[in-house]
């Protein structure tokens, strides 16, 4: 039961690493809390692909992220909230964050014209013409009944000129004041706010500081991981968290990363999500606690061992690399899923590696000690 004194969504913060500055904290939601710094699977729609929703809880994971986006081109929103709601119709017991679309309609960049009132583009389904304003976006987010609804933002590309990302951050904060106006369900869904700005720390700053100036649940940091080096993602991050409320939880979208993970953990951040554990299983690639395996090649056709011998996954247990190799070669769909089910729970497992370090003061070993044996998964 939500206190009447608690927004829908609220942070509770245990711990701070003396040894790194990484928060151990609790956010609780209508459908359940779940430990932070967490990484959220991505059911893009209604479903995390090649898995089934009891196979992504027993994984570890007490939230996931759908999109406005495609949820509204297919089935329609009208249809989920009939439906009883997304957690319903997709039969997800657990806490659901929905992103606003925004990234979606702004890389269909063939397809799309932004204006002050929204961005109208062409369906990638059926090249049928839509807009997408910050009122249709919640609308849809209010049908989908998600725990937590993302402001409609502008997604600066990268790169972007100072100027252009100076536009778009006081659109996005324009936009959020609409997003705010139109919100029909505050009582039960909490709605997060974005901050954009690009590269440029000056502006980042101006974002973060007229995002947070309304008094909402959580906030977000978007328009990073967008091919911007590492470096610099990590360099943006060290200015806007410590001007952040200690008291919310921060999200920085898209980003799954096993070294982005640690990294971000350490800059303050609460909250991930990505496509990436999912993307790449599909492609035959595997996370393992000794870096990136890509399972469909050839030498592993008689290596009879683990994909990860240290994973306690049910794939690891009970498959072998030569057995799902022969799979995936085989074109059945087994071996994708058998991969895809093993990256979300190494994810999810190594998040729960993190905060463990977080509770012992260790966060900086505990980096260290994942470079010296992973490297980088971004190679």
């Amino acid at each position: 039961m939500i206190s009447q004194n608690k927004p829908p969504v609220w942070y509770e913060q245990l711990k701070v690493c003396k040894q790194s500055g990484a928060r151990l904290g609790i956010v609780h939601t209508p459908h359940g809390s779940f430990e932070t710094p967490c990484f959220m699977p991505v059911g893009t729609q209604a479903t995390v692909k090649g898995l089934s929703p009891e196979e992504v809880r027993s994984t570890g994971a007490r939230i996931i992220l759908s999109n406005t986006y495609h949820l509204w081109m297919r089935p329609g929103s009208e249809i989920i909230r009939r439906a009883g709601g997304l957690h319903k119709f997709m039969n997800w017991d657990g806490a659901i964050l929905t992103d606003s679309g925004g990234f979606q309609v702004f890389s269909l960049s063939d397809l799309r014209n932004i204006t002050e009132e929204g961005v109208g583009f062409k369906s990638h389904i059926d090249g049928s013409k839509h807009v997408l304003t910050p009122e249709k976006s919640i609308n849809v987010q209010n049908d989908l009944g998600s725990d937590i609804v993302m402001a409609f933002d502008e997604c600066t590309p990268y790169p972007a000129d100072e100027n252009y990302a100076l536009r778009s951050l006081e659109r996005t904060t324009r936009w959020l004041e609409r997003c705010i106006k139109e919100h029909s369900r505050p009582k039960d869904q909490a709605l997060f706010g974005i901050i954009q700005g690009s590269t440029y720390a000056k502006l980042r700053k101006q974002s973060t500081r007229e995002i947070t100036a309304f008094d909402l649940p959580g906030y977000a940091i978007g328009g990073l991981s967008v091919g911007e080096p590492a470096q610099l993602m990590n360099a943006m991050l060290e200015e806007v968290t410590p001007l952040m409320p200690e008291d919310k939880p921060r999200y920085l979208m898209g980003v799954g990363s096993p070294d982005f993970l640690i990294e971000g953990s350490i800059r303050g951040i609460d909250m991930f999500d990505c496509v990436l554990p999912t993307r790449i299983g599909r492609n035959g690639t595997v996370f393992t606690n000794n870096g990136k395996l890509i399972v469909r090649d050839a030498k592993y056709a008689d290596d009879f061992t683990p994909l990860d011998p240290e994973c306690s996954c049910p794939v690891c247990r009970n498959y072998t690399r030569a057995y799902i190799r022969h799979l995936i070669k085989a074109g059945e769909m087994f071996g994708l899923r058998l991969t895809s089910y093993h990256n979300v729970w190494y994810l999810m497992a190594h998040m729960e590696k993190i905060r463990d370090a977080i509770r012992e003061d260790r966060l900086g070993d505990f980096r260290d000690e994942f470079y010296s044996r992973a490297g980088s998964f971004r190679r």
